[in-house]
């Protein structure tokens, strides 16, 4: 019988993770990125189970490697700071 693979479940994991962490989460999809290459690789070469969760994983880091740039340029563009509204009034 055939196993799951354990990264490739980790890898959806973490990707889904990434979301619930603003700004951190940007690390943590890129680390479910890497995972679901790495799980894939290996689902193929052991014959494992898992191609579907580690696609999902691969796609779901992508879509929240997305959000996450969107939200640190969000906070970065609107941000009311006295540093980043200086810089901005320079550059102006």
């Amino acid at each position: 019988m055939k196993k799951f693979n354990s990264k490739a479940i980790t890898s959806l994991t973490i990707s889904i993770l990434s979301f619930v962490l603003p700004f951190i989460g940007i690390i943590t999809a890129f680390i479910g990125f890497a995972l679901s290459f790495i799980s894939v690789k290996e689902i193929v070469d052991r014959e494992e189970k898992g191609m579907g969760i580690a696609i999902a994983g691969r796609i779901i880091s992508i879509i929240a490697i997305c959000v996450q740039v969107l939200l640190i340029v969000g906070y970065v563009l609107f941000s009311n700071t006295p540093a980043i509204s200086q810089s901005f009034k320079i550059i102006k």
